[in-house]
């Protein structure tokens, strides 16, 4: 697994059940390896699993002809579950990002701040939580949808169509990130991580800087230092976006990562919530990085 990215996969439960496979065992095999009660068993039955004495020759061949039992029959991890865990994620971040849409732009701007609030803390709930609440997953999807939704509002109100500009912009940067990640062209590898992590640093650095400078007014711009400084003419905030959302499609590759390590070491069933909330974090990051980078770019217009 790719350890050092995304913090929710890299948490204490979802690690160590990438990291304990379950053993697989054949549908009606003793899961005990004794016999019942009274019955003395001979060790020669499939898989080394106790053949009762009185077995027939018929019904130990049918023992034999038996498959394994899959995902589904152990409650395990599966990549179904997690696609479907993450468009239910997905439909609750669309659900609040609709509801600024019906209410007035200051209404939408307070949801938009109540959104980004209520959205960091659950973020902090559900990475530290030592098992995946469905509840409070969904809960963070709906009021980042709250803050997604209110700063799309004001940005598309300034700059009219970038809203779903970023939209169709993300979802190319996922669907060209997972096809790479399928053919195995991209991969987590550790020199990659290495970068990763320096350029994170970095860009967390920046990132805590241009807040500070916004707030204390020391930069009058909306975007900060993104937008007061030029490297060529082109703003210091275009590197910078370029820079974020290549993070954040990496970041994705780490996410793909996870998930196929835990469905591949059986991970039970429950973790899927957990790929799904990891994945949901990753693709509001991407949006924010994608939205802001249009906008700088429709503000040199």
């Amino acid at each position: 697994m790719a350890l050092g990215g995304n913090p929710i996969f890299n948490g204490k439960n979802f690690r160590e059940a990438t990291q304990a496979p379950p053993v697989p065992q054949a549908y009606g095999q003793n899961p005990y390896g004794q016999g019942g009660y009274g019955q003395t068993p001979v060790m020669n039955a499939p898989g080394g699993w106790p053949q009762q004495p009185n077995m027939t020759d018929d019904q130990l061949q049918q023992m034999y002809n038996r498959p394994a039992a899959g995902p589904a029959e152990t409650g395990r991890m599966t990549y179904d579950d997690v696609i479907v865990k993450t468009a239910i994620c997905l439909a609750a971040v669309m659900a609040g990002a609709a509801v600024t849409l019906f209410v007035s732009l200051p209404v939408a701007s307070m949801l938009m701040i109540v959104g980004a609030l209520g959205g960091f803390v659950l973020a902090m709930v559900n990475t530290f939580k030592k098992q995946p609440s469905p509840a409070l997953i969904l809960a963070y999807a709906g009021l980042e949808g709250f803050f997604l939704g209110g700063l799309t509002r004001i940005l598309d109100g300034m700059f009219p169509g970038v809203g779903l500009q970023a939209v169709i912009g993300t979802l190319s940067v996922f669907a060209v990130t997972l096809l790479l990640f399928r053919s195995g062209k991209v991969r987590a590898t550790p020199k990659a991580m290495r970068f990763f992590m320096i350029a994170m640093i970095g860009y967390a650095v920046f990132a805590l800087v241009n807040m500070v400078m916004v707030w204390t007014g020391a930069v009058q711009s909306p975007f900060g230092l993104s937008t007061s400084f030029e490297i060529f003419g082109i703003p210091l905030g275009v590197f910078i976006g370029i820079l974020a959302i290549g993070l954040a499609a990496f970041s994705l590759i780490m996410d793909f990562t996870s998930i196929e390590a835990g469905v591949r070491s059986g991970a039970p069933e429950r973790f899927a919530w957990t790929a799904a909330f990891g994945l949901t974090v990753t693709l509001v990051w991407l949006y924010v990085e994608i939205i802001r980078l249009l906008s700088i770019l429709r503000g040199e217009e």
